[in-house]
Formats: structure tokens, sequence, C-alpha cells
């Protein structure tokens, strides 16, 4: 049986009907994004239980060996080089559990968002367009597609139509811009449906992408 990830929940009611699933950063952990909760503006849907689960500790190779919470290894400063099959695949077991414990919990599949910011923006594609069951939808802030190779063999159908949304800075120092929108091409050619915004930024949040977050969850959660 696998493990559940330890996790921050938030419910914006006493039963939620929705669920978000918000995967953080290499280094970070479930309270990094938490706070962005009430900075969303909800008004008008049900219920939502969001989970802010923390990746376990392990060594990532391009610190230096340091143990902090990793989705997966990075070995390369170039993302697409040399990449962490293995991690990436046991961590997407990790997520498909989150993704069945809100299954068991009543809500279903369909009304689950996966979404995460950098690493966790490429668990929510490692993970999503993979997923045998149809999501809401796949929430991706300043990451990429890992494994990019291999995504058009091992994708379901479950999840063609899901909406993807994609943002990213431009101005980006960790994951160059030119990698996001490499995904961004490569999900377009495959047929995926994508809402793509970028921002003068690095490698970070923003006030106008937050309003951009709350438009599209009111338009996939309506």
């Amino acid at each position: 049986m696998t493990t559940v990830l330890d996790s921050i929940e938030i419910n914006t009611s006493a039963n939620p009907e929705l669920a978000v699933i918000w995967m953080h950063g290499l280094g970070d952990s479930g309270e990094g994004w938490a706070p962005i909760v009430n900075e969303l503006d909800l008004a008008g849907l049900p219920g939502i239980r969001f989970v802010f689960p923390h990746a376990n500790m392990m060594p990532v190779t391009i610190n230096g060996g340091y143990t902090m919470r990793s989705w997966y290894d990075i070995v390369h400063t170039d993302l697409g080089r040399q990449e962490d099959e293995k991690g990436l695949r046991e961590s997407q077991v990790l997520v498909e559990a989150l993704i069945a414990r809100e299954i068991a919990r009543g809500i279903p599949a369909s009304r689950i968002v996966l979404g995460g910011f950098s690493q966790g923006c490429a668990m929510t594609l490692q993970t999503g367009l993979r997923y045998p069951e149809k999501l809401a939808g796949l929430m991706c802030l300043s990451g990429y597609v890992p494994m990019a190779d291999k995504v058009a063999a091992e994708r379901s159908a479950a999840n063609q139509d899901t909406p993807i949304f994609m943002v990213h800075g431009t101005m980006d120092p960790v994951i160059p811009i030119s990698r996001a929108t490499a995904s961004r091409d490569l999900l377009a050619q495959l047929g995926y449906k994508i809402e793509w915004h970028d921002y003068p930024m690095q490698h970070s949040a923003c006030a106008e992408e937050v309003q951009h977050i709350s438009a599209w969850l009111k338009k996939v959660f309506k």
C-alpha cells in the first residue's frame, strides 16, 4: 500500500465538493504555498479542499547532495539532461495516492485540479497526462514537461481534453522560459487545450498570476 504524503489541508467550507492538490518546488514544503488560498478569489464556487503535500526528503545532486524536500533528483542545470526517471515515477505514484484519497473522501477525479510550482509543476504534468481518469484541470506554474520524449507514448486518453493552465516568468533564471514554451508547444502539438500567460518576473509568483489562477479555477470548476 502506497504511503500518503503528509499535507497541509485548507477547506473553504465544511463539506468540500472540489479539491486542488498543489505541489511545491525544490527545497520548499506545503507551507510555502498554503497562504495563497487567502489571496484567491473563489467567490461563487462550492467548497474546495486545498491539499498542499510535503515531498519526501532526499539528497539533490545539483545542490551538492544536500538533503531537502524534493520530488525527484536534479542532476544537471540543463533540466532535459540526465533526468531522474526513477524519482519522477516514484513521486508520480505518491501523487496518484493523493488523488485516490480525495476520491475515497467523496470528490471524484473530475472535480480535482492537480497543480504545482516548478518541480511541483513537473509532477503535475508527469502525473496528470498519464492519469487514467479525467481530472478537472492541470495548473502548471513556472515549470516544464519532464520526460518529454515519453509523453506521446505514455499519455492517457482520459485527460486529452483536460484544460491545462501554464504560466511562467520571462526573466526566470532557474527554469528558462524557453524550456516552458517548448513544453507548451509540445503539448499543443499533441492536441491539448492550453491557457498560457507569461509575466515580467523571475522564478516566483505575482499578483496578476493569482488573478489569472482565480479566473481559471472558476472556469474549470463552473
